[in-house]
């Protein structure tokens, strides 16, 4: 598992270990790179922190662990940091990606069993409209440079698929959220923002549309895919869950002004700010995971009514992990002006 201590990562490796499975974490522990966030499961996994671009490392990780598949998360997700960035973006997401590759590639053709899964996201697509959705078949048009890396190990690991038959599986998700999100993406941070009476900032007027996924269905999504999926194929993992941005932190505000209302009695959604608007930002994003329901069965949990709430819970009863991170990583600053 690379990326194992970030979010996703995170919530997949609690998922294996309580299912039994031996896991090898690889993870470069940057800043959204917490070993925090496997305590529920604190020695039911092994850890190895390195860099998915170092070859001799993921050479002998292979050699020495023998897996029987890869999950690779190891990625820099936060599109506002890609724009301020996009070096380290180009560095892990496409020569990390293709470092992984040539050290499966190696493995697989002593172990024909291997499979590599390559977890991505819906950004690789682009934009939609109004209407319509994303499917497998959608052409990709990435935006900004988070999106266009990402798009780029997707086409990378389809071309060790086709080119040397590794045995892959791809997929795309749309916005997760849920426990242990580290607080630079938007529902942790106006979270956060709001038990700080600070400004909740919303990029423009807060109509660009996000299709929301709850953490844990996103990880039982992955794990069907691995065991029940076709080699070379695509599956678009989504929760049919579209709110705008504004719909998603007045939500937040209106849960936190039931569970944690403030003294004063004032309602958080008081404290939203209109600021200026992300370079090339998407106005809309929708999965249609009609192929993963339809081929392999999956059906998503939570909805995001009844996952926000979860989420917010979870972080008003656990500041223990992100009060360190708050205080010392990362406490709210924007990123991404350009």
């Amino acid at each position: 598992m690379t990326g194992g201590c970030g979010f996703i990562g995170s919530a997949l490796v609690r998922h294996l270990c309580r299912e039994g499975r031996d896991v090898l974490v690889i993870d470069k522990l940057t800043y959204a790179g917490n070993v925090e966030s496997l305590k529920e499961v604190e020695g039911k996994y092994t850890l190895l922190k390195a860099d998915i671009c170092d070859q001799a490392a993921m050479d002998r990780a292979f050699e020495d662990f023998q897996p029987d598949t890869i999950f690779h998360l190891a990625a820099e997700s936060h599109v506002d940091r890609s724009i301020d960035g996009p070096g380290e973006f180009i560095r892990t997401n496409i020569v990390g990606t293709a470092t992984l590759l040539q050290a499966a590639l190696k493995y697989w053709r002593t172990h024909p069993d291997f499979r590599f899964q390559h977890i991505s996201t819906d950004e690789v697509y682009g934009t939609l409209g109004a209407d319509g959705y994303f499917t497998e078949s959608t052409p990709y048009s990435p935006h900004s440079p988070y999106s266009a890396s990402k798009a780029s190990s997707d086409h990378l690991v389809r071309a060790w698929h086709d080119t040397y038959g590794l045995p892959v599986l791809i997929t795309n998700c749309s916005n997760n959220y849920g426990p242990y999100h580290f607080p630079e993406k938007l529902i942790p941070l106006i979270i956060l923002n709001c038990l700080d009476l600070k400004p909740l900032p919303v990029y423009g007027q807060g109509a660009n549309v996000r299709d929301w996924l709850y953490v844990d269905d996103h990880v039982k999504a992955l794990c069907l895919v691995n065991e029940k999926g076709v080699s070379g194929e695509t599956y678009n993992v989504g929760g049919h869950n579209e709110r705008t941005n504004l719909e998603v932190v007045k939500t937040v505000c209106a849960i936190l002004d039931d569970l944690r209302p403030r003294k004063d009695s004032t309602k958080y959604e008081t404290l939203i700010t209109y600021v200026k608007d992300r370079p090339g930002h998407d106005l809309r994003y929708a999965i249609d995971p009609a192929k993963l329901m339809d081929k392999l069965g999956w059906r998503p949990e939570e909805n995001f009514e009844s996952g926000i709430r979860k989420t917010v819970k979870w972080y008003l009863d656990n500041e223990w992990w992100w009060g360190p991170i708050h205080r010392n990583k990362y406490g709210g600053e924007r990123l991404g002006k350009g």
